[in-house]
């Protein structure tokens, strides 16, 4: 670890009013200069409560747009804006419109894994912690549900008396995780249990002992007595739980589990940044506008 390198970076952030933020699929190294560190939305409402000026997102392009639409007076920096979300960049505003013109006055709802444009779109935003109760407030008979298709099936089988349709889009981290890679994983540990994010495909969801967000997972473990766990999503996750519980055993389900794109950003990135104020986020303020009474909708009835 390149301690003097940290050092300057929370030098820098004293110096210029920052607050990093850190996805806790990011580089476990992030974690040493980071003031929040978990999913996307909980870092975005973080941001907002403080009165910092600038903000670094260590995460991906959506997540930094969210982070903006929850507070455009302060400026929102990506160290890396190459750093895209192959699941959101499967749906756009004009395929939305399409997806939607096939079923008129069905109410959308949207994951917040998406762009700004597609939430400004959409009726109101979820995460994966919460979209089964959002879903559910709709009242709804039938609901579209974009862009993840494998967390709009589970909605689905929580809520057997709604109607889902879902868009095609999903994570490819996800969605290649089978379940024979859960069945091998369990002849090794058989003792273990299995956590699964639900953004995987619905047969490697029903061999799960929990199914649920980043954070949930996280929390399951921490507050578990039991000693060891397949954990069924990003390798980051796997990182922090073996650093924070030491104690405990963490598997991760394939040696693919790692999503290149939160992978993208290191250290350094983070100094220049923030040293030079550089990729900051701009979004459109009609747009923004838009976006953030999806997502403010989705905040009401938690």
């Amino acid at each position: 670890m390149n301690q003097q390198l940290i050092d300057k970076i929370k030098d820098l952030k004293k110096e210029k009013k920052a607050i990093i933020l850190a996805h806790s699929y990011q580089n476990i190294e992030v974690d040493e200069v980071a003031d929040y560190v978990g999913d996307s939305l909980y870092l975005s409402r973080m941001a907002a409560q403080t009165d910092a000026k600038i903000i670094i997102f260590a995460g991906v392009y959506f997540m930094a747009e969210t982070a903006k639409i929850l507070s455009p007076q302060k400026k929102v920096l990506l160290p890396r804006p190459e750093s895209g979300c192959l699941m959101a960049d499967m749906i756009n505003l004009k395929q939305l419109r399409d997806f939607k013109s096939k079923y008129p006055n069905v109410p959308v709802v949207c994951y917040i894994n998406s762009t700004a444009e597609v939430k400004a779109e959409s009726d109101i935003c979820c995460t994966s912690a919460n979209a089964v109760e959002v879903v559910k407030s709709l009242e709804a008979k039938e609901v579209l549900f974009v862009p993840d298709k494998h967390l709009g099936s589970y909605v689905a089988s929580k809520l057997p008396t709604t109607k889902i349709i879902t868009y095609s889009g999903y994570c490819p981290i996800h969605h290649n995780i089978s379940t024979t890679d859960i069945i091998q994983k369990k002849e090794k540990h058989p003792d273990a249990k299995v956590l699964v994010h639900p953004e995987c495909p619905d047969n490697v969801v029903k061999l799960a002992d929990y199914v649920g967000s980043t954070t949930g997972i996280i929390k399951v473990c921490k507050e578990s007595t039991h000693k060891s766990f397949i954990i069924v999503t990003e390798k980051g996750v796997v990182d922090r739980l073996k650093r924070d519980l030491p104690e405990k055993e963490f598997i991760l389900i394939n040696d693919n589990a790692i999503c290149k794109d939160m992978k993208r950003i290191y250290l350094e990135d983070i100094y220049e940044s923030l040293l030079k104020e550089q990729y900051e986020i701009v979004v459109d303020e009609k747009i923004a506008q838009k976006a953030l009474n999806t997502i403010e909708r989705m905040l009401k009835i938690q």
